[in-house]
C-alpha cells in the first residue's frame, strides 16, 4: 500500500527558506524517479522539481536554481529545499513519483505560505 507523508510547512517571511521531506512507502523507492508539486488556491497542480533514480534533477523555470530536491534511499525520503522564498510560492507541496497523475495516492501534503 502506497503512503506518502509530506512535513516540513510553514509560514516563512518573502527571503526565507523551508526545507520539505516526503517519508514514503509502498514501492521500491530506489527505482523510483520521484518528484514534488505544489498547487496554489484556484491553480492546477504543477511539478516543480524531479530526481531520478540516479539522482539526475531537474527544475521548473520558476523555482530553478532557489529549490533543491534531494533523496535519502536508506530513509525511502525525498526532501527539498527551498531558498529565497516568494510569496507566488505559496501552495500545499506534494510529493509523488515522477509518473502521477490526478487518479493516483496522494498524501495530504504540507502547506507552504510565504508573506510579503
Amino acid at each position: 500500500q502506497v503512503q506518502l507523508v509530506e512535513s516540513g510547512g510553514g509560514l516563512v517571511q518573502s527571503g526565507g527558506s523551508l526545507r520539505l521531506s516526503c517519508a514514503a512507502s509502498g514501492y521500491i523507492f530506489p527505482l523510483t524517479a520521484m518528484g514534488w508539486y505544489r498547487q496554489a488556491r484556484g491553480k492546477q497542480r504543477e511539478l516543480v522539481a524531479v530526481i531520478t533514480s540516479g539522482r539526475s534533477t531537474s527544475y521548473a523555470d520558476s523555482v530553478n536554481v532557489r529549490f533543491t530536491i534531494s533523496r535519502d534511499n536508506a530513509k525511502n525520503t525525498v526532501y527539498l529545499q527551498m531558498n529565497s522564498l516568494k510569496p507566488e510560492d505559496t501552495a500545499v507541496y506534494y510529493c509523488n513519483r515522477r509518473t502521477a497523475v490526478a487518479g493516483d495516492y496522494w498524501g495530504q501534503g504540507t502547506q507552504v505560505t510565504v508573506s510579503s
